[in-house]
């Protein structure tokens, strides 16, 4: 049985993703560990994280100031926008280093089992911008499941009315797997998201 301060901390930690009651014990000896000045300086940034950080104003990144990096960033395309659901999402494809253009974050999906219609998604804020900057490409890339998809559907009808080029991510089988391994919904998808190949 711990002291309560161990058993508190504990409770805070398990509910960080990922952490079980293990990996916050070891957390706990490993704080116990370091020098007080060290926790300090953790702790400080955390609490730094959440004061410090926003949405940018033109795509909803996260920023420390009004504008994220992206944004600010004079040598992307400006005429193409890619369409992500998460922060988490654009990372992603930055790590690829394959997208020159800008992006826009939906800070969400269309989700009915979870009460989020397209009226939750700020879609009014990214057709200012398509009109406003002249954007010629809209790619989404929003995720492959139920609610992705639905969004994408969305997405794609309302951008459509605008007369701008509206493209999706490819999806399917991942470069480097065999056929007879990849699970039916991913096949599936593959098999329909199939396009014309010169030879």
């Amino acid at each position: 049985m711990y002291p309560k301060l161990i058993e508190n901390l504990i409770d805070k930690l398990t509910k960080l993703p990922g952490i079980g009651r293990r990996s916050a014990e070891r957390i706990i000896y490993w704080m116990l560990a370091c020098e007080p000045q060290e926790i300090k300086a953790l702790a400080d940034n955390i609490q730094q994280l959440k004061e410090g950080l926003r949405f940018c104003k033109q795509c909803n990144h996260l920023s420390e100031q009004d504008l994220c990096l992206i944004c600010m960033d004079p040598n992307r395309d400006r005429k193409t926008i890619c369409v992500v659901e998460s922060p988490k999402d654009l990372l992603a494809i930055e790590r690829t280093g394959s997208w020159r253009g800008i992006y826009y974050v939906l800070l969400g999906n269309i989700s009915p089992s979870e009460g989020r219609g397209p009226d939750d998604l700020n879609v009014t804020k990214l057709v200012d911008r398509i009109k406003d900057e002249g954007i010629a490409e809209v790619v989404i890339a929003t995720d492959p499941d139920a609610e992705g998809e639905m969004t994408a559907l969305y997405l794609g009808r309302e951008l459509k009315k605008l007369g701008v080029r509206v493209s999706r991510i490819g999806l399917g089988i991942p470069v480097g797997s065999s056929v007879e391994y990849v699970d039916v919904s991913t096949l599936t998808m593959s098999m329909n998201s199939r396009r014309v190949v010169d030879f």
